[in-house]
């Protein structure tokens, strides 16, 4: 890692640069941990110095795997023409044998080592869950969660464990799921693991693509792109991981909502400083750590926007203007959208402890029809109305009082909070709608 280019990126941070995060992380990644069986094994996370040996894989093509092979998906490259893309790359290939690096969609050179090596920052895999009333002795009132609702079933994540692991594999009603959280872009998603006939767990591959996080499979050893759920190197390059609604509200909201929910404990058999943020104050820095890409300058490239993809149609809308309205009503892509936004719910990126996080808001988007009705929203003493019958709604889409008490509207898959550097990174012909228009 270049010292000077660390010191230059976060000049601006008050409270601790980038070296000081990763030192944190790599310490405590060599600190006691309890791996899960299945997790890899000690030897598959040592890391190395670059290399560009790469023996042909033997493993067996994904399509007799079960998963299915896009039309999309590039031709292997010979042994021969990989050997000359892999010279000069910022990565290491020794750790990772069983990847058919062959096949692949990006440039190799668009990679690069984030500090931590395989595994390095360690997935959870079969976590262990407790109820609220037991979660509310450590979390704050203000703290974000991740909120997962499947076929009934409700569950938190808090990020104060995310931001220590990035990715968490789990089930929800009956669901296969990857929760996952890069905290350099402030990108968070929910993926089925389900692919064709396979069941994927996924962990983290200390490598990143213009600052997200890359991920792997256990099952092929394929590379992921967190922002975009797409496979980018290996087997399953092409292939993209179903997205799934997701929210991140306060805490205060999740166990008022949901008071018999379950949440993502803090024993996960890992010994970490919970409740501690390694990134301080890297979400007003405005230097993106180790973006190669080139900075979009409409807006400042930490600014939060939610970003909202319908068909081939992408637009972004920053929080700031999502904050001065609270209601934005708009159509995509043919499809009608509400936006919601309601205040209280801190930073993950902000100050040393996440409880002490300045107030970012939460954001909600839903399809505003329900029951084969059109409604529409308005904000009348601080709570989210709809315009017909005058029911109270949450920044979750639920009625809470009014005529339609417990009716929910239907959640559309969305991309909270993520930096508006990271959503042009991998939208480039992205729309902005800000001030009421779009450009």
């Amino acid at each position: 890692m270049n010292i000077r280019v660390v010191r230059t990126v976060f000049t601006k941070m008050p409270l601790v640069g980038a070296l000081g995060a990763f030192m944190a992380i790599a310490v405590a990644c060599t600190s006691a941990s309890v791996a899960s069986p299945s997790e890899p094994t000690q030897s598959d996370l040592q890391g190395s110095q670059p290399t560009v040996t790469v023996e042909s894989p033997q493993t067996t093509p994904a399509n007799f795997l079960g998963a299915p092979i896009p039309d999309s998906q590039p031709e292997p490259v010979s042994d021969a023409e990989l050997q000359r893309l892999l010279r000069g790359t910022r990565f290491s290939t020794s750790a990772w044998s069983k990847t058919n690096f062959n096949i692949h969609s990006i440039s190799f050179g668009e990679i690069l080592s984030g500090g931590p090596g395989k595994g390095g920052i360690p997935a959870i895999f079969n976590p262990k869950l407790e109820t609220v009333a037991s979660a509310d002795e450590w979390l704050s009132d203000g703290e974000p969660v991740q909120v997962v609702q499947i076929n009934g079933e409700v569950r938190a994540y808090p990020k104060q464990i995310l931001i220590w692991h990035e990715i968490v594999n789990d089930t929800v009603g009956g669901e296969p799921i990857a929760v996952t959280f890069c905290p350099l872009c402030n990108t968070s998603f929910v993926f089925s693991r389900r692919v064709g006939d396979l069941v994927l767990e996924f962990n983290t591959t200390g490598l990143l693509r213009f600052s997200n996080l890359v991920m792997w499979d256990l099952q092929t050893e394929t590379w992921w792109q967190e922002a975009t759920g797409t496979g980018i190197v290996g087997d399953l390059t092409g292939v993209e991981l179903q997205g799934l609604p997701m929210n991140i509200v306060s805490w205060e909201e999740f166990k008022t909502s949901f008071p018999d929910a379950q949440v993502l404990s803090v024993d996960t058999g890992h010994n970490r400083p919970y409740g501690s943020n390694p990134y301080a104050g890297y979400d007003t820095s405005g230097n993106p750590f180790l973006f190669d890409g080139e900075l979009d300058r409409r807006l400042f490239p930490v600014e939060r926007v939610v970003g909202i993809n319908i068909g081939d149609e992408s637009i972004a809308i920053p929080y700031t203007d999502l904050a001065a309205k609270s209601v934005t009503n708009f159509t995509l892509g043919g499809q009608e959208l509400v936006v919601f936004h309601k205040a209280g719910v801190r930073s993950t990126l902000d100050a040393e402890r996440l409880a002490n996080g300045r107030d970012v808001g939460a954001v909600g988007v839903f399809d505003p029809n329900l029951d084969g009705r059109k409604f529409t929203f308005a904000i009348e003493d601080g709570r989210i109305v709809d315009n017909e019958t005058g029911s109270v709604w949450s920044i979750l889409g639920r009625a809470t009082s009014g005529s339609l008490q417990g009716k929910q509207l239907t959640a559309v898959v969305h991309h909270p909070g993520q930096f508006w550097f990271s959503w042009v990174a991998f939208k480039p012909n992205t729309r902005l709608y800000s001030d009421g228009s779009m450009s």
